[in-house]
């Protein structure tokens, strides 16, 4: 199957030498998404819920670019520096993922690039692919 790198029209840009997205036939696999606002390339102030907002919308701007959306997701995993913040977290998810939600995994780490305290990765089905 072709390997195919999407082009980032919406999101912000990759933080390191990775793609934003690699689509392989019907399957897109989203790079993890920070709290970066793409405007300023800096991260979003407010502290965890603030960032998981700014990331799933970045996240749906890679979406977007790959020819599909949050609805189409099929996966997560979510990259958290503190579990006291699961609550929270998962509050503001619910809220932005849409119903049924996907599948998801939530790892506790050390630290996120750029300082973040949260991080989501994704791979999503194409609708049309």
């Amino acid at each position: 199957m072709k390997r195919e790198v999407v082009r980032r029209e919406r999101g912000p840009a990759p933080l390191g030498p990775y793609s934003q997205a690699i689509a392989v036939g019907d399957l897109v696999f989203c790079a993890g998404q920070v709290g970066v606002d793409p405007a300023t390339g800096a991260l979003v102030p407010g502290g965890a819920v603030a960032e998981l907002t700014r990331a799933i919308a970045n996240l749906a701007a890679v979406l977007t670019d790959a020819g599909c959306g949050l609805a189409d997701v099929v996966k997560t995993t979510l990259f958290v520096t503190d579990l006291a913040e699961a609550p929270a977290l998962n509050a503001c998810y619910a809220e932005r993922m849409p119903t049924p939600p996907p599948v998801r995994s939530t790892v506790a780490v050390a630290a996120l690039p750029a300082g973040a305290a949260v991080e989501i990765e994704a791979i999503a089905v194409r609708p049309d692919a």
